[in-house]
């Protein structure tokens, strides 16, 4: 079978605006079967939205975005009780010892911390984020770049931070049913395919008004 997922996005338990809840719905309405909250180094969000997602028949893969040694990492597993060091080769040791996948979030977007060339000093990644809806299109072809030279399987994913932005950019993946380990090995196969796109540029401006609102907050408060 073959399913719709955005596998990069933000709730309120770290810098995004919706709520698990909001983001399960509005995954729902825009046709989506899998989704990963992957909130900045926290599970705690995972949870949640697992629980409200079985009236939607959503599948809600657990993610982390960690914040490494030298940037910002996208990990996916089949359970939450994981706990990941920062420097990206013992990350990615822990990780697959735990039966985990492991890739480079926005990889070229310095602005976004991601990890630059040094995504070609290490070989355990199991696929390649190439299209991240909320960075430059510059970047991301590097990325497009960067995994065929590696030879790993691209991801284009949304990085929402608002529900607006959910599914602005999405994979299609063809698995065997629709649970975890299913859509884990068939990405690490190579069984995906990334639709690339970018929200409007009204939930762009929206984007960039809602980050600034919050780090005035954290700034001030």
């Amino acid at each position: 079978m073959i399913i719709y997922a955005d596998l990069h996005l933000h709730s309120t338990y770290s810098d995004g605006r919706g709520s698990p809840f909001e983001i399960v719905y509005t995954a729902f309405e825009r046709g989506l079967n899998a989704i990963a909250i992957t909130d900045h180094d926290t599970f705690a969000g995972v949870n949640e939205a697992q629980r409200l997602s079985v009236q939607y028949g959503i599948l809600v893969v657990p993610g982390i975005e960690v914040r490494t040694d030298h940037g910002d990492i996208l990990v996916y597993c089949n359970t939450i009780n994981v706990n990941l060091p920062r420097r990206v080769d013992l990350l990615l040791e822990r990780a697959h010892k735990e039966g985990c996948l492991v890739v480079p979030a926005h990889p070229f977007d310095i602005a976004k911390l991601g990890i630059g060339d040094l995504i070609y000093e290490y070989r355990g990644w199991d696929a390649i984020e190439v299209w991240n809806a909320s960075s430059t299109k510059g970047s991301n072809y590097k990325a497009i770049r960067a995994a065929k030279y590696l030879g790993k399987p691209g991801l284009a994913n949304s990085d929402a931070h608002l529900v607006e932005e959910i599914g602005s950019a999405y994979n299609t993946i063809e698995v065997d049913d629709l649970k975890v380990d299913s859509v884990l090995d068939s990405i690490k196969r190579g069984r995906v395919k990334p639709f690339y796109g970018m929200p409007s540029l009204k939930t762009r401006v929206n984007r960039l008004a809602w980050s600034i609102r919050r780090s005035f907050k954290k700034f001030w408060y």
